[in-house]
């Protein structure tokens, strides 16, 4: 297990390598770039740019240099000096922007996580344990029914009946009075009043699909011969089952977390534009949607990186949960 896990974070280093310059490539792809947007912006306004100003916009930007040059400089400072580049759009730290918003990103996030663990595991289980029993239709019914409907339309309807039959409004993170306001014990407990409405229909989606996964392996494993047997032998059954069979069919939670890790910075971009939540998503679809090349990029890698990180603390958390499982010979 150990020579498996310094292989494997010997083969991210050069992964990230390919992983940044693709990141830089798809930024680049679309014609044109954020200056001619933004010149396009002035001259349809009416305003008159001349050609000093573009040459200094140009040069401003590094956009007179080949992409490879752009390349190597932006890779160079994130390595040595962990410095992101500079929004175009905003005309501040790539940084600077991302810190901003990473902690209420990543404070959403996880509490949607452990929320989806936490309503998902112990239903999932029952209804395995209860086929076919009146509990195990209704929550497949409302499985089904959560699988069916995207976040953001769920946010519309909450926005409009919060709106419309009881006068309050149910967006954003915080009160008009405590949005810019310094953090304090307050603001904190307001937010906390706030937040369990994106944490909640963000969680539909994954809780319902989670219920259904685990619900499937628990019965798969329940049918095998080791359980058979266990039981065949006079195992207690609540022994039985936690012991073997849900540790088993709990590998999913295990298994994805490398899809999760990115989710925390990315966040639910459109339930967070239809919310109007300060997190990273809609930071990021403003960032590709005006080509804002270091902003992007930046967030590409970032992405790409906890992905890569994910998936290796994946591979060994499920070496460790599931004793079936080993790598780089006998014994790991």
């Amino acid at each position: 297990m150990l020579f498996y896990i310094i292989r494997r974070i010997i083969t991210v280093i050069p992964l990230l390598f390919v992983l940044s310059l693709v990141s830089f490539i798809i930024i680049q792809l679309p014609p044109g770039s954020f200056l001619d947007t933004y010149i396009s912006t002035l001259k349809l306004s009416g305003t008159e740019v001349s050609d000093a100003e573009i040459a200094r916009l140009i040069k401003l930007y590094d956009l007179d240099k080949p992409m490879y040059v752009q390349y190597f400089t932006w890779i160079k400072n994130i390595v040595l000096h962990g410095d992101l580049g500079r929004s175009f759009q905003w005309n501040r730290p790539v940084k600077q922007l991302i810190g901003d918003r990473i902690g209420l990103t990543m404070l959403i996030s996880i509490l949607t996580i452990l929320f989806t663990w936490i309503i998902a595991v112990p239903i999932g289980i029952y209804s395995a344990l209860h086929q076919y029993s009146l509990f195990d239709y209704f929550f497949t019914f409302l499985g089904f029914i959560g699988l069916a409907l995207p976040g953001f339309l769920v946010a519309l309807i909450v926005v409009w009946i919060a709106f419309s039959s009881f006068g309050i409004s149910v967006t954003g993170l915080f009160s008009p009075n405590f949005v810019n306001a310094p953090w304090t014990l307050a603001k904190v407990v307001d937010m906390l009043k706030h937040i369990w409405v994106p944490m909640i229909i963000i969680g539909i989606s994954g809780t319902a699909g989670l219920i259904r996964t685990i619900r499937a392996n628990l019965l798969d494993e329940l049918r095998k011969q080791y359980v058979i047997t266990a039981r065949a032998k006079g195992l207690p059954e609540r022994r039985l089952i936690f012991k073997y069979p849900v540790r088993i069919a709990i590998n999913p939670l295990v298994s994805t977390i490398g899809w999760m890790l990115p989710g925390v910075i990315g966040g639910e971009v459109i339930v967070s534009i239809v919310l109007n939540i300060p997190t990273t998503g809609p930071l990021l679809y403003g960032a590709l949607q005006s080509q804002d090349m270091y902003l992007a990029g930046s967030f590409i890698l970032i992405l790409s990186t906890l992905t890569v990180i994910g998936t290796l603390i994946s591979d060994i958390l499920l070496a460790w949960v599931d004793p079936r499982i080993r790598y780089g010979g006998v014994g790991g």
